[in-house]
């Protein structure tokens, strides 16, 4: 296909390995400002900045250290840590002694924990503390290769480099060396959605290349000119997302943070006091900080001023989209002049609330809803949602400056190709691909065709060749009827309600779709203090039920009115319980087990289609059909 993306200035080949980023910068621009982690002594909103020079010397005595304990090129060491500073400086250590990081979330399971350490052969894991040492000491008698396993908050950073003390820093340099760009740098494990996860062999090259060309050709959007870009970092590193991200600030002198607390509270503080110039989120995240601008305005009275306000920004945002895009005149007048005064009594204070410096932002991991990415653009932060794999290291699209379009993904970043295939599936190709799945050749040649990756992504590409998601293949439902229903876009819909927190979309063989929901936690609290019912109190729990779920009924209309009828969600079933971790039904990297939550609530499906059944007289009305009478979701 033609490549329509923006094309990159030029960038260097790639000579070494990924750590070789940390000794240049450390090089040519000693005292600036890299890393930046909290002051443990001064409280959460002290920041402490480490230089390129700081970072390097950290980088060398950890890998001196992992040397003293007989780490050799070739090794996989495992991480298995939340998102903080240790990671990035244990990384880099690793990849400067050849060694390969196997990233494993602290959250997985012992059965997860025990396949990865044992399919990639690690001969050692690094963990945070006490409950994952006990994790991985559980499964150690099935892990014939693991030889190490060091505890960071038990002193074993400083114990690794009083161990390498002795070890001359040549000898570092000589491993260092030695590191090939087509070397194996990561192995990144899938979110195992279905059946065990899949090791992707990911190179230095593979994932040094998307990074180097967006900030090649978008690096200079990350600031305002004059400033330095920072980005505070919460995704998971165990994740390729997390991983770009660290790569592009390392790699693009971006000042980056930690925070390894993904809690609402932790994450505000977080961007408040270390005050962002690009934010780099998915779709969930942007999602929840729309749903806390609501609820705040709703509690101080303002709802309606917001409600107002994000139309207007949601109006303003698509007229400059058509304008930039040849296809209208931009902003008329009266629109401008509403944009204006919302701009002084409401925008601005809603980008403060995130810093006050984000100017632009990324959304990855799943498609981000049109009206989202608009309203965002629209008070001020213009989010580009882009697309990846794992099997790609991150980045395969991203919007074309200037030419941006909301609702879909972009298009192919420069080097790559994309096609999409006569069953919907989206094919790619270029120098990010993995190498493939580690001991599973059947897997990878089922991946991988002449050169192009099969993505199990479903897809469309327009005439000017921008990308739109629209679902994962596996994910399809095929109704009683025999119509094919995507479930993504419905689900995304629906959680643009505020009161909704997950939907999964359901119907396999079923006569007509229905939808399994979970609610938001807080804004349900918060609804059911601003709801106003009269009569018996004793009958009040009953009547804000009802309510509810006539509010959830709304929301599920809502998006029934973007998809044909036969598409529609005819029954929902509200869940008393989010899908997570802990009852197995979402992935540490917090993807929806579908089969799993199929699974889990099979009775309460078949409840609900059965209760479907007995709507009354053929040819009445259609309605959409609640949970039974019998479902309290208050519990």
């Amino acid at each position: 296909m033609r490549d329509f993306a923006l094309a990159p200035r030029t960038t260097p080949p790639l000579t070494g390995g990924l750590a070789d980023s940390v000794f240049d910068t450390a090089v040519r621009t000693p005292t600036l400002a890299v890393l930046a982690r909290r002051r443990p002594d001064a409280g959460p909103a002290s920041w402490a900045e480490v230089t390129a020079v700081e970072l390097r010397d950290e980088v060398v005595e950890l890998a001196k250290g992992f040397v003293a304990c007989g780490i050799k090129p070739g090794h996989r060491v495992a991480i298995m840590a939340r998102t903080r500073y240790e990671w990035t400086v244990l990384s880099h250590a690793l990849w400067a002694v050849g060694a390969e990081v196997v990233p494993v979330y602290p959250t997985s399971s012992r059965e997860q924990v025990e396949w990865i350490l044992r399919d990639a052969a690690c001969v050692g894991v690094v963990v945070e503390d006490e409950q994952s040492v006990m994790t991985v000491g559980s499964v150690c008698a099935a892990l014939p290769a693991l030889r190490h396993v060091w505890q960071m908050d038990a002193g074993a950073l400083d114990e690794l480099r009083r161990r390498g003390a002795l070890v001359p820093v040549t000898t570092v340099d000589s491993l260092r060396r030695i590191v090939l760009p087509d070397s194996t740098a990561v192995i990144a494990y899938t979110s195992g959605t279905s059946g065990r996860p899949l090791g992707c062999a990911l190179t230095h090259r593979s994932l040094a290349s998307p990074c180097d060309t967006l900030l090649a050709g978008w690096g200079h959007t990350a600031a305002p000119p004059g400033q330095q870009p920072s980005v505070l970092a919460f995704l998971p590193f165990s994740h390729v997302y997390g991983l770009m991200i660290q790569g592009l600030c390392l790699r693009g002198g971006i000042l980056m943070g930690h925070e390894p607390d993904l809690g609402a509270d932790a994450l505000w503080e977080s961007l408040r006091t270390f005050r962002p110039t690009y934010l780099y989120a998915v779709p969930s995240v942007f999602e929840k900080i729309y749903k806390n601008f609501l609820r705040a305005a709703q509690e101080t009275g303002r709802g309606a001023l917001f409600e107002r306000a994000a139309e207007t920004a949601r109006d303003f945002a698509a007229a400059a989209e058509r304008h930039r895009l040849g296809r209208g005149s931009g902003p008329g007048f009266d629109l401008r002049l509403q944009h204006a005064l919302f701009e002084r009594t409401v925008y601005r204070r809603l980008r403060a609330a995130l810093g006050g410096r984000v100017h632009r932002a990324t959304s990855g991991g799943s498609p981000l809803h049109r009206d989202l990415s608009l309203f965002y653009e629209g008070i001020g932060i213009y989010v580009h949602d882009g697309y990846g794999l794992t099997e790609t290291s991150g980045g395969v699209t991203m919007q074309p400056l200037g030419r941006e379009k909301s609702g879909t993904v972009g298009q192919a970043l420069p080097g790559m190709d994309i096609r999409v295939a006569d069953d919907g599936e989206i094919l790619v190709r270029g120098p990010s691909l993995f190498q493939g799945y580690v001991n599973d050749e059947p897997a990878t040649r089922a991946a991988l065709w002449g050169g192009w990756l099969a993505t199990g992504d479903l897809g469309t590409l327009d005439a000017d060749g921008y990308l739109s998601i629209t679902g994962r293949k596996k994910d399809v439902i095929i109704t009683s009827s025999g119509k094919s229903v995507a479930p993504a876009a419905l689900e995304q819909r629906l959680r643009l309600h505020p009161l909704v927190h997950q939907a999964v979309v359901v119907g396999d063989n079923r006569p007509c779709v229905g939808a399994l929901i979970t609610l938001d936690p807080d804004f349900v609290a918060h609804w059911r203090g601003s709801l106003t019912l009269h009569g018996d109190p004793r009958g009040r729990e009953a009547r804000e039920e009802n309510a509810l779920r006539e509010e959830v009924a709304r929301a599920v209309a809502a998006a029934n009115s973007t998809v044909s009828r036969s598409e529609s969600i005819r029954a929902f079933r509200i869940l008393p319980q989010p899908f997570d971790q802990a009852n197995g039904l979402l992935t540490p990297s917090m993807k929806l087990r579908r089969d799993s939550i199929v699974a889990h609530y099979a009775s309460e499906i078949e409840a609900m289609y059965q209760a479907r059944a007995r709507l009354p007289r053929p040819g009445a009305p259609e309605e959409i059909l609640s949970s039974d009478d019998a479902d309290d979701v208050f519990r």
